[in-house]
């Protein structure tokens, strides 16, 4: 039996109701914050993410999902979606008439990360980018609408962390700082990190390994080396995000993994998992229009894990698909034949309609009615059908109703409407 590849995983019936109300919930909320839908393609060229992530990333040196097609190219599954979204931005130009555009995509990302609980190499997010808009207050609006998200899936236990990466004018001084110290400790560090430190220093801070982290325990803070320009926006944002009373922790370690981006960064972590997570994270990155081949635009993101989302919600809330409205259990084959012709046009109004359409008795038929959760039963066979006169009956109440068969589609659509 051929089985799944290692690290992928299915999303099956009992799971995808609780997947459609997250996603339902997010696009409500960012639409009416104005992010409209944008769908980019699962593979782009390879070029695409060396150069918008970074080529010393661990994504793109150890991670990606990378193959040459036959055609010579060198391809690569999306690992994340905000390259993407700014490749569509560029090619198509969507900066000439307006340069504000703000856009939200939910789907699969692939990276060959190690597998492990709530970790998959096909992983979902949810992704929010806004184009052109330079103004701080955007990024405390991104962060209010993440908070005001998980409000509404009701995810408990929730912190925003926060803090500012500086731009090319600050992280020069920090960058010489941070060098300095690193110096001292090189032998503590991993190997991976003795290379980071030669072509981007500040990566070391995001190391994992406990050596790393214990090395790097006394390194300065870039938000203690902010210019004044930084230090104005940063301090926008916080005093945004106090006054709409978003409670928020400064934290002088948080950095991203990925080179594009500045200022603000942000992070929402969550102990609904046991061990604090982050559940979403994000940040401007005001170069990357310009470094990809576009004019010069400011922009700022975020991605929201959705299988992490999944399993938080999936502890907290019993989320199922509704039952079908009717069951039709028909006995003897004039019967099913009838119940055929109404399921049809029942379904085609808009009604869940179920029915069973092999020979069996009706106290099968009654049971297969309870397990699917079918909010009411008609029964009809050939007495029902002599007399002309179904039977209704109501599987909450165990109420029975006759029902003359001449007209009982319309009256079966007014009845059981949603």
């Amino acid at each position: 039996m051929i089985q799944l590849i290692r690290g992928f995983k299915d999303i099956l019936p009992a799971e995808t109701a609780l997947w459609q109300h997250i996603e339902r919930t997010a696009a409500s909320l960012l639409g009416d914050f104005g992010y409209g839908e944008i769908r980019v393609p699962i593979m782009e060229k390879t070029e695409l993410f060396a150069r918008s992530i970074g080529e010393d990333t661990d994504i793109v040196e150890k991670e990606m999902y990378t193959f040459v097609d036959r055609g010579g190219d060198t391809l690569t599954l999306r690992p994340e979606a905000t390259a993407s979204i700014v490749r569509a931005y560029i090619q198509h130009k969507m900066y000439a008439d307006d340069p504000v555009r703000k856009f939200y995509t939910i789907g699969p990302m692939f990276r060959r990360e190690r597998p492990q609980k709530g970790r998959y190499r096909q992983f979902y997010q949810i992704d929010a980018e806004a184009f052109g808009i330079e103004s701080p207050l955007v990024d405390a609006q991104m962060i209010y609408m993440l908070h005001t998200l998980f409000e509404r899936l009701g995810v408990q236990d929730t912190q925003v962390l926060i803090n500012s990466l500086g731009c090319p004018d600050c992280r020069p001084r920090f960058r010489q700082a941070l060098l300095d110290l690193l110096d001292g400790v090189e032998e503590q560090l991993c190997s991976d990190c003795r290379r980071r430190k030669a072509n981007n220093p500040l990566r070391v801070l995001d190391c994992k390994v406990p050596g790393c982290r214990e090395a790097v325990a006394g390194a300065p803070a870039i938000i203690d080396y902010l210019c004044d320009a930084c230090r104005a926006h940063f301090d926008t944002v916080t005093g945004a995000l106090t006054a709409h009373g978003i409670p928020f922790v400064l934290d002088k370690r948080l950095v991203r993994g990925l080179d594009y981006y500045t200022r603000t960064t942000f992070e929402i972590q969550t102990t609904a998992l046991g061990a604090q997570s982050a559940v979403a994270g994000g940040g401007r990155y005001d170069g990357l229009v310009q470094a990809l081949g576009g004019p010069a635009t400011p922009a700022i993101g975020f991605a929201i894990g959705f299988d992490r989302l999944v399993e938080i919600l999936g502890q907290q809330t019993q989320i199922t698909a509704a039952g079908p409205a009717l069951f039709i259990a028909a006995i003897g084959d004039a019967a099913r034949a009838a119940a055929f012709d109404w399921s049809l046009r029942l379904g085609g109004a808009g009604l869940y309609v179920e029915m069973e359409h092999g020979d069996k008795s009706l106290k099968a038929q009654m049971k297969r009615a309870n397990r699917l959760d079918a909010g009411h039963v008609l029964i009809v066979g050939e007495n029902e059908l002599a007399a002309g006169k179904a039977v209704l009956r109501d599987m909450a109440t165990k109420e029975q109703t006759e029902l003359p068969i001449d007209g009982i589609v319309d009256a079966l659509r007014q009845r059981l409407a949603p």
